[in-house]
């Protein structure tokens, strides 16, 4: 379940990552022939802008699908700067969604909240684990006895 969530995820993120370089693409083109200034800023200018954003969003999206796909490939979670991305990636789609819903509609929210929760439960269902394993405490403290049980109350 692990492995296929994660690669779910991975999947939704470079779709994810397509859409926005497409919709930023368009919309440089339609800036840019529409021939208007905003504030006297060049149309051109903003073209450029729109796909800088686009290009730079959708980069950092795929780096992100590469991350998880890697995740899932080797079944084991990334170090503390891979799941620090994944967490801000996280975040952004739940602020990008909060926006998303007014200006687009519940299906483009919905589809972002799908994408949050596969990075949510990558990040959960491959959580590192606390708790040192008691054959790896002993490892860790030769010669010391293992902790006592806590005693059984009735």
């Amino acid at each position: 379940m692990r492995r296929g969530t994660a690669i779910g995820t991975a999947v939704a993120l470079v779709l994810e990552a397509l859409t926005i370089g497409l919709v930023n693409w368009v919309l440089g083109l339609a800036v840019k022939h529409q021939q208007m200034s905003l504030a006297g800023l060049d149309s051109d200018a903003m073209a450029v802008g729109s796909w800088a954003g686009g290009a730079l969003f959708a980069l950092f999206l795929l780096g992100c699908a590469l991350l998880v796909a890697r995740i899932a490939w080797r079944d084991r979670m990334a170090g503390r700067f891979g799941r620090i991305v994944l967490i801000v990636c996280a975040v952004v789609h739940g602020v990008v969604g909060a926006v998303v819903v007014g200006l687009v509609g519940w299906w483009a929210f919905a589809a972002l909240m799908l994408v949050l929760a596969g990075l949510v439960a990558t990040l959960l269902l491959y959580a590192p684990e606390d708790q040192p394993q008691p054959a790896e405490q002993a490892a860790r403290h030769p010669g010391e006895a293992p902790p006592a049980a806590p005693p059984a109350t009735a």
